[in-house]
């Protein structure tokens, strides 16, 4: 699964950069996580995964976002995160969720500052895309790009069902939260 999460970025960035833009203008993740939280009136659920990986291309401010469901882990047992593996993300089909698109506001990102920013794209999360906006905090310092977002996503918008039985259990608005830092392409991982 691995490699399926690879070979999207590896394409992905392909795809972004037309295959001959500089590779200045390619931002890798050098690191990125991911945390899910379920606020259920019975249960608090949160589970989280440092195998965030991503690309940003600084000239066409395009983004890619791709994160390997089974790295996502935590919750408060291992029933419960084996439950979300097989029952609502349903890992085995859908290994991997996505979110491609474009950066609306115009940054020079060879600029350090703070800059608030909203991502356009498609988020396809249980194989199930739907076009979202999503405002994000963008750092800049010395060439290493931060970026770090906060929002919600319905679990019926992505054909994830609740069980009655655990309906009060599991929220069915689910809480995100990204963290990653992203370096140019020609630089080296840290």
């Amino acid at each position: 699964m691995k490699i399926q999460v690879l070979g999207l970025l590896l394409i992905t960035g392909i795809l972004l950069s037309g295959g001959n833009a500089p590779p200045n203008h390619i931002y890798k993740s050098r690191k990125g996580e991911i945390s899910i939280s379920s606020d259920a009136p019975l249960e608090i659920i949160k589970a989280s995964s440092r195998e965030l990986k991503g690309v940003i291309d600084s000239e066409k401010r395009t983004f890619a976002f791709a994160i390997n469901n089974r790295s996502i882990k935590g919750f408060n047992s291992p029933l419960q995160q084996e439950h979300f593996y097989e029952n609502y993300i349903e890992a085995k089909k859908y290994p991997v969720s996505t979110f491609e698109g474009k950066i609306i506001e115009q940054i020079d990102f060879s600029q350090n500052g703070d800059y608030t920013i909203r991502a356009k794209g498609i988020l396809n999360i249980h194989g199930v895309s739907q076009e979202r906006i999503i405002k994000s905090s963008l750092h800049v310092q010395n060439g290493i790009l931060f970026v770090s977002s906060h929002f919600t996503v319905l679990l019926s918008e992505h054909n994830i069902t609740i069980p009655k039985i655990v309906y009060q259990k599991i929220s069915e608005e689910i809480t995100i939260e990204v963290e990653a830092e992203f370096a140019e392409n020609n630089t080296s991982d840290k």
